[in-house]
């Protein structure tokens, strides 16, 4: 008897899966909470020249590089507006097995969120103010939707160097018409 209510424990444990939440231009999102490494304060950036729109600068975070991206410039709604209680969330993201450490700017961090996961319905396939691809799904908490983000594909560096030479291309070109 004790083995099988343990093993349906574990069941329910794989059910629910932890995310961390988070506002950005007055909508909620969440990033499953394996996915970060920290949340520090916004701090001083240094500005790299030729870099994507959305990539904001860079932190020395004990003594390594890591770019910050502005997710709101990421959505294309604009350009987060640093306040009070802003912030830089470290997440970490794999690429052809590769692990690199991410920053990202959010409004204000909310909390961390157990999401069963049958309360998850899959993406729109139309209607939300960013790419479908970069959403995991709908996640129902209480009454109201959370957009649960999928951070290989927002912070996919692939992507954000495909923007980092179209803005070179295009800074050549203004040079070469001037």
């Amino acid at each position: 008897m004790g083995a099988l209510v343990k093993a349906e424990q574990q069941a329910d444990a794989a059910d629910h899966r932890q995310y961390l939440t988070f506002v950005l231009g007055g909508e909620m999102y969440a990033i499953a909470i394996l996915s970060v490494k920290e949340i520090i304060d916004y701090g001083h950036l240094t500005v790299v020249p030729m870099m994507p729109d959305c990539i904001r600068g860079v932190i020395n975070l004990r003594g390594a590089v890591v770019p910050v991206v502005d997710l709101a410039r990421r959505f294309s709604s604009g350009s987060t507006e640093v306040k009070r209680r802003s912030c830089i969330v470290i997440i970490e993201v794999e690429a052809d097995g590769e692990h690199q450490d991410i920053g990202v700017i959010v409004d204000a961090v909310s909390e961390v969120l157990e999401i069963r996961q049958d309360q998850i319905e899959p993406p729109p396939a139309f209607g939300a103010k960013i790419r479908t691809d970069f959403i995991q799904g709908m996640g129902k908490v209480d009454g109201r939707f959370v957009i649960v983000l999928n951070v290989n594909r927002v912070l996919s560096m692939e992507d954000l160097a495909m923007l980092g030479r179209a803005a070179g291309q295009d800074l050549a070109a203004q040079e070469a018409g001037a």
